[in-house]
């Protein structure tokens, strides 16, 4: 077989296997054979501050297609920072929920590391609005009772606006299987 006889075959064996994996996502034939998860939340920015302060947070937070009834299944973990002027502080909580729905996204979990000792063990929700290149962030520490029980699942609407230019969150989607009527 000659050189470019050999090249077509094997690039027409590759293109049939790109193809045969695209089939398998898009029939939904499990996590296996790479299945979309049922919903997930990643990324980093900065937040937009007009002062000097240095917010940011990142996430990796994942609701596998197995437990898409679920979503104190998800896993994950996120991290946010503040400091200005020489202090401040970051934190690094492991993920115990996650809801998406549409562009916005709520996820909530427990401080597993910090260098802030109220925080240690304490559980944080943020909401993130996927909004393309100037996303929106909340967070339940807002107000004026800061040291409140935060349930899973739960945070404040996203009011603050990243900084331009800083990153990007995405927000996978939630689609929860209804029964058919």
């Amino acid at each position: 077989m000659n050189r470019r006889t050999k090249f077509a075959a094997v690039a027409a064996a590759l293109l049939m296997t790109a193809g045969a994996a695209g089939s398998a996502v898009a029939s939904g034939d499990g996590d296996r054979r790479g299945e979309r998860e049922a919903a997930a939340l990643t990324g980093t920015a900065k937040l937009y501050r007009v002062a000097s302060d240095d917010i940011t947070f990142s996430f990796d937070a994942h609701l596998a297609a197995k437990d898409v009834k679920d979503p104190q299944a998800a896993t994950g973990t996120f991290r946010f920072s503040h400091y200005k002027g020489g202090g401040g502080g970051y934190a690094v909580a492991k993920v115990d929920c996650l809801v998406t729905g549409g562009k916005v996204a709520v996820v909530t979990g427990v401080i597993v590391e910090t260098d802030m000792k109220d925080l240690k063990n304490k559980r944080v929700g943020v909401s993130v609005h996927d909004l393309g290149k100037r996303d929106r962030l909340g967070y339940s520490w807002v107000g004026r009772e800061t040291d409140l029980e935060v349930p899973p699942c739960l945070s404040s609407a996203p009011f603050e606006k990243t900084k331009a230019g800083t990153g990007d969150f995405h927000v996978t989607p939630w689609e929860v299987p209804y029964p058919a009527e």
